[in-house]
Parts: C-alpha cells; structure tokens; sequence
C-alpha cells in the first residue's frame, strides 16, 4: 500500500513543479515563454518572410529596423507598439526585422510571449535580466477586455517598477487597436466614471508608454498587386501579367478584402497551382 506521506509529497509536487533548469540562451534564436512550471522553449526555425518582400509598409520598416539596429548594439532603444488594419504584415515585419538584425552579425534574440501569460512577466524579465544575450520580448495580438486586468502587468514590462526594465530586454507589441482597448470601453469609462478623465487616461496612458508608434493601414489596390508581384519574382512563379491581374483582383474580390495577408493566400494557391514549393 502507498505511503499517505508519498501520495502528499507527489501531490505538492505537481501543485508546485520544481524549477527547470536555467534555459540554454544559445540553443536557438528564438524561444517561446511557458508556464507551469516556467521555462523558455527554444525555436529553432522561426515561422517569417524575407524583409524585402512586405511591401507597402516603408517608413514602418526603415523605423522600427533602426530602433532594432540601435537596441541590438547596446544603444539607446523605444519600446514599440504596431498597431493597425489586420493582415497588414505587423507580426511578420518583427520577425523579419530580428532576422535581419541576426544577419548583420548581431546575437539578436527572439522571445514571444502570450497574452495570457503576462502575469508572469517579472518572472520571465528577472530570467532574461540574467543572461548576457539581447532580447526582444514580441507580444502578438494584444487587446484587453473591459475587465481584464492583465494590462497591469503589461505596465511592468514598460516601465520595470523599481528595478526598471531590464537594459538588455525590449518590447514589441502587436494590436488592431491604437490603444489596445475596445473604442467603446473607453467610451463607457468616460460616461460612467466619477473622474472622466482620470478614468479613462488609465487606460489610454498604457499605449503611451511605448515610445514608438508605428500604424499600418489598409492597403491599395496597387500595393496589393505589387505584394503579388514580389512573391512571383521571389519565387520564380512566372504567369502573363494581364492573368496574374486578373485573378488577383478576383480573388481579393471574393474574400472582400484586400490585405498583406490576403495577397499571401492567394500566391500560395497560385504557386500551388503551378507546382511550385513555398515553404
């Protein structure tokens, strides 16, 4: 019969998993930040396009690739939040830029982080803040609801509390929204609260902690043929400029959309197509 004493001290262990042992900083690139028990994953293939194939997005990229440049080389660095129209290349341009950075000679590392996991970030910066590497710290998709209290934890990675951030750590953040709240929760706070104002600069000041802004906007038609364009030549997919027209238009048509993202799916069904591997 199992030992009662055994039983509790397994049952506290997997309560309260025992710490994994320190991640190795130079096993990859990149690496993906998990919890329960805490412990960085590493990528070793980073999922992302060529820098010179997002196309519409140049003063975003020349930015954010000399901010990225600056921070990688020990200098001076913002904090950036890409916010904007959906599908307009906010998450491939970070990933871009770090394998850009990393080409140039720089140990440049890459670590996403869950919205979901936010609450753990001092956790993951007191990690990072340990190593001798360079980190950008990349945040997907970022919004809050209006009662989500993870943005708090989000002040933390910009501002670092008393510690301060980490000088070797960065935050690249991601967002349809300006300023990662809905319009109408701002709304509401501003009708409802005491203070008006007070209520609502909390949650607008979060989005001006990050020193950089850099919007993305819905693309024209002429962007969206030129992002087609640069996919062919890229790849070698050679099709009659008036058919390739056409079917671009038809296809962004039915999808009622016009996107980075769209012009994507609709090379990939082209190469398909024509037997041609994009991976």
């Amino acid at each position: 019969m199992t030992d009662p004493l055994l039983r509790i001290a397994e049952a506290l262990e997997r309560l309260a998993p025992p710490p994994q042992p320190a991640p190795d900083i130079g096993a990859a690139p990149a690496f993906i930040w998990h919890t329960g028990p805490d412990r960085l994953e590493p990528v070793t293939k980073v999922a992302r396009v060529d820098l010179d194939l997002l196309i519409g997005v140049n003063r975003a990229r020349d930015t954010l690739l000399a901010n990225t440049r600056h921070f990688a080389q020990g200098l001076p660095a913002n904090n950036a939040l890409l916010w904007g129209a959906r599908g307009m290349g906010k998450s491939s341009l970070v990933k871009a830029i770090h394998a850009a950075v990393r080409a140039e000679g720089q140990d440049l590392k890459l670590v996403e982080l869950a919205r979901e996991d936010l609450p753990s970030v001092g956790r993951l910066l007191n990690l990072l803040r340990a190593s001798d590497a360079r980190f950008v710290l990349f945040c997907d998709d970022l919004s809050f609801s209006h009662d989500d209290q993870h943005y708090k934890s989000l002040k933390a990675v910009l501002d670092g509390g008393i510690e301060g951030r980490p000088e070797n750590v960065i935050l690249y953040a991601t967002s349809n929204r300006r300023h990662l709240m809905p319009r109408d929760m701002i709304e509401n706070e501003r009708s409802t609260a005491i203070n008006p104002s007070e209520a609502v600069e909390e949650k607008v000041s979060l989005s001006d902690r990050f020193g950089l802004w850099l919007g993305f906007h819905p693309c024209s038609q002429d962007d969206y043929l030129a992002m087609i364009d640069g996919y062919c030549a890229a790849y070698g997919v050679q099709v009659a400029p008036e058919v390739l027209r056409a079917e671009a238009i038809e296809w962004q048509a039915t999808r009622g959309a016009r996107s980075g993202r769209v012009a994507w799916q609709f090379f990939t069904d082209l190469a398909a197509r024509h037997g041609v591997r994009v991976s």
